[in-house]
């Protein structure tokens, strides 16, 4: 398999679980700019939107959205525990905490991460929207290590967002800075994270340490 991954991009989800579970799986990386990959070729033959992560199997079969090569990931190793078993009520609950990861903490991002686009008012509305949803994911984790209970797939999701939100080296050009004050389960979630031996491989490989 191929991950086709941006440094510091929600790819970095699935690089996370490709790490957590040891698959093997050649990662590609893709110039934004370019969208070329690094062996040459034209990224957006492959996704047409140039959007990462993308996840090419053996046989040809392409999987292009985030949430679902997470999930794919996590079946191939169920024992692992990282995806509930499909159709049990905490599947389902995964697939809610994914749905609002892209709805609102992934979507939300945006108007920060290309604040010159979306200009003032774009971020005098985003940033407050985006301040309330963490403290809403902040009240869920009280008593919880995890998202769910247990470490799970959403939770590398979340932290390839969250991410951004706490890279310096965003700024000037961006305005994603979300701090943790006052969300004290929020920071002991991303500390708890950080110090994961798949995420510390995944951020040194993608040079983001």
């Amino acid at each position: 398999m191929k991950l086709y991954y941006i440094p510091a991009a929600c790819s970095l989800a699935p690089h996370i679980i490709a790490n957590e579970l040891g698959l093997d799986i050649r990662l590609v990386k893709v110039d934004h700019k370019t969208h070329r990959t690094e062996d040459g070729r034209d990224f957006l033959a492959l996704s047409p939107f140039g959007y990462v992560p993308l996840l090419e199997l053996e046989d040809g079969t392409l999987l292009r959205e985030g949430p679902a090569i997470l999930q794919y990931l996590a079946d191939l190793q169920p024992l692992a525990g990282l995806a509930p078993a499909a159709g049990s009520i905490d599947r389902y609950r995964l697939q809610e905490w994914l749905s609002f990861l892209t709805s609102e903490i992934h979507k939300g991002f945006i108007p920060l991460l290309y604040a010159r686009l979306a200009g003032p008012y774009g971020l005098e509305t985003a940033k407050p929207k985006l301040e309330k949803r963490y403290a809403w994911i902040d009240a869920q984790l009280a008593g919880r290590d995890y998202l769910m209970g247990h470490y799970a797939v959403a939770d590398a999701y979340l932290y390839a967002l969250t991410q951004w939100g706490q890279a310096d080296w965003l700024a000037p050009t961006y305005q994603a800075n979300i701090r943790f004050d006052g969300l004290e389960n929020l920071k002991a979630w991303y500390l708890r994270m950080r110090a994961r031996p798949a995420v510390r491989r995944a951020l040194d490989t993608e040079g983001l340490q």
